[in-house]
């Protein structure tokens, strides 16, 4: 049974494939668009950094007015003050990434930071307490990599949060074009 379970969920993603193999221009296109964004979020890093932090603050704008609505929503849940806070002080951190989007940026980089020092901290420690299994060094080699990296962004801290963000979303926007030229590339391929 489990056999044929498996058999129809590759069937299926055939079934997907061979139904987006005609628009792999499509595929092609998207990539080179995304390439170009990723091109111009590069040559302006802090244009690109004040648009993430727009991106960012309009999800929190939103999210708290959701989280203000929920409260009202469930008032007599008990927890009504819970959720019309935290709905307020998301709401309340989106307008400050739209008033101050420089302010915003530097304190997402200096977020990024610790959490990077704390998840290399957590990795290297996973690390050696998976000791005697084979490939337990990789697991400490990726901590060490992820601590360096949040060090290394904190020792650059304020100066960096200009770029960092617009830096980061520049090379996402970069790999994702890559993975659509490459998906389209093979959709062609097995025509």
């Amino acid at each position: 049974m489990t056999h044929a379970g498996q058999t129809g969920t590759s069937s299926s993603l055939g079934t997907a494939v061979e139904e987006v193999r005609g628009k792999w221009g499509w595929f092609v296109a998207l990539g080179v668009g995304l390439i170009l964004l990723g091109v111009v979020a590069l040559a302006n890093l802090l244009l690109a950094t004040v648009a993430t932090i727009f991106y960012i603050g309009a999800m929190m704008l939103i999210g708290g007015i959701v989280e203000i609505v929920h409260a009202f929503q469930v008032k007599t849940w008990g927890r009504f003050f819970y959720w019309l806070l935290s709905g307020i002080f998301y709401a309340f951190a989106g307008v400050i990434a739209f008033y101050n989007p420089l302010l915003a940026s530097a304190a997402l980089t200096l977020l990024l930071a610790v959490l990077l020092v704390v998840a290399g901290i957590f990795r290297i420690w996973i690390g050696f307490a998976a000791r005697p299994e084979s490939g337990w060094g990789w697991i400490v080699a990726t901590g060490v990599i992820t601590l360096l990296v949040g060090v290394l962004v904190y020792s650059a801290w304020p100066g960096n949060s200009l770029v960092l963000l617009g830096a980061i979303l520049a090379f996402d926007l970069l790999f994702q074009g890559i993975g659509f030229i490459s998906f389209g590339w093979m959709l062609r391929s097995r025509r």
